[in-house]
């Protein structure tokens, strides 16, 4: 840190802000959507959910696509970076949804680990199998979530969350579960 005995000019920066929280977490401010305040904090708390689920599944594939092994690595080594991609995708989506109805999302890592239902993997490298194995694990548990939230803010009338979870995030996990578990196949080798 360096200090001047010099008078500092207008352009310096306030540093070392504090401020006091302006919306908690798990509430919801009224916003103009046409939905109750009942419907859009169902939706919130069952996105954030989602959501934490998301984010541990990011990080799980990012750590995966860095710790590729063996015969198949460049290839897997793509695609997991491609499906992280894509998680990424549905991170801000999601979150923004949350936003829109008038919650807050939770976007702390450390408040991701107390609400996610995924397992935390080891801190080493597992074998390929049991890495392609944690994901779709991972994608079976926000698929489970995602299609009973999407059936319960159907019921709601919150028709922007339930087609989120359908159209994305049900969709995009089960095309990345697909590719991942096609991996895992046991093919016959075929002798001449």
């Amino acid at each position: 840190m360096t200090t001047s005995s010099e008078p500092v000019s207008g352009s310096q920066p306030w540093l070392h802000q504090k401020g006091k929280v302006i919306q908690e977490f798990g509430t919801v401010k009224q916003f103009p959507i046409g939905l109750s305040y009942e419907a859009r904090m169902y939706s919130c708390q069952r996105l954030n959910k989602v959501l934490a689920d998301t984010q541990i599944l990011y990080g799980l594939y990012k750590k995966h696509h860095w710790l590729m092994r063996g015969a198949t690595f460049y290839q897997l080594h793509l695609v997991l970076d491609k499906h992280a991609g894509e998680q990424l995708e549905l991170i801000d989506t999601i979150a923004e949804r949350v936003q829109s109805l008038g919650g807050v999302a939770v976007g702390d890592p450390r408040h991701v680990a107390e609400i996610t239902s995924i397992p935390r993997p080891p801190d080493g490298v597992e074998e390929v199998p049991a890495m392609l194995s944690r994901l779709l694990e991972a994608h079976e548990t926000i698929l489970i979530d995602a299609h009973d939230a999407a059936t319960r803010t159907g019921e709601l009338g919150d028709d922007g969350t339930n087609d989120l979870l359908v159209s994305q995030v049900i969709r995009t996990g089960e095309l990345q579960a697909w590719f991942l578990a096609e991996h895992l196949v046991d093919t016959p080798l075929v002798l001449a």
